[in-house]
């Protein structure tokens, strides 16, 4: 049985593609929680991750660390996790490939924290364009591969699991897209496993100060009156 290795469900958006990717496979999978210890590496999880990040796929002595790798790697064994057609499934790699490697800003000054509401807006200029590029980005998916279904690419697959943790951002920190957008955003926080991670997310009681808005932004809100 696979073994999958994530850190706390509030806040790490990684440990949410690999556990979103594994629930799209289908297969058993035994399912470890560490806890993060800051943005970086953590030495106590080189036992089980070679990099000391999550998420880590243990498949009996194979070991899968990065998100991307486990998609693939889970890819490669089970049916039907990226579209069938071959130019949608281009586009869905390289969209994900895109989340995966770019939107510094977003991950920077929209930590995932899905039981937060807050509004921190004005946003810097880095991080209005990267929301711009993802709204944009949705749309354009959905214009042209979305028919059949109502994901990214009509069926459910691997380029939504990598935009789940946008979906929590964009609601914690009040983006509103319009358009095709604004229906993806909807129908993707609805799924049964984005519904099933946030229960359990919204269960835990650890806080760390480094991945909390109202911590980062304490003074900006504070300011602001909010």
């Amino acid at each position: 049985m696979y073994k999958l290795y994530i850190a706390n469900r509030n806040y790490s958006t990684w440990s949410l593609r690999g556990w979103l990717a594994m629930r799209l496979s289908g297969a058993p999978f035994e399912e470890v929680l560490v806890q993060l210890a800051g943005k970086g590496p953590n030495p106590a999880n080189l036992t089980f991750s070679p990099s000391g990040l999550v998420p880590a796929l243990h498949d009996g002595t194979t070991i899968v660390w990065d998100s991307l790798a486990i998609a693939e790697y889970l890819a490669e064994r089970h049916k039907g996790m990226w579209p069938d057609d071959p130019a949608a499934r281009a586009w869905a790699r390289s969209i994900s490939a895109e989340m995966h490697a770019g939107f510094t800003a977003l991950r920077a000054e929209m930590t995932m924290c899905i039981r937060e509401r807050v509004d921190v807006r004005p946003w810097s200029p880095a991080l209005a364009a990267d929301v711009a590029r993802v709204i944009s980005l949705w749309n354009e998916t959905r214009r042209r591969f979305g028919a059949g279904g109502d994901f990214l690419c009509g069926r459910y697959s691997l380029a939504d699991a990598f935009y789940g943790p946008v979906a929590y951002r964009f609601r914690t920190y009040g983006v509103e897209p319009e358009g095709e957008a604004k229906r993806y955003l909807a129908t993707l926080l609805a799924h049964p496993d984005m519904r099933a991670w946030e229960k359990a997310a919204l269960a835990e009681n650890v806080v760390h100060d480094f991945d909390e808005p109202r911590v980062m932004y304490r003074d900006k809100l504070a300011a602001a009156g909010r």
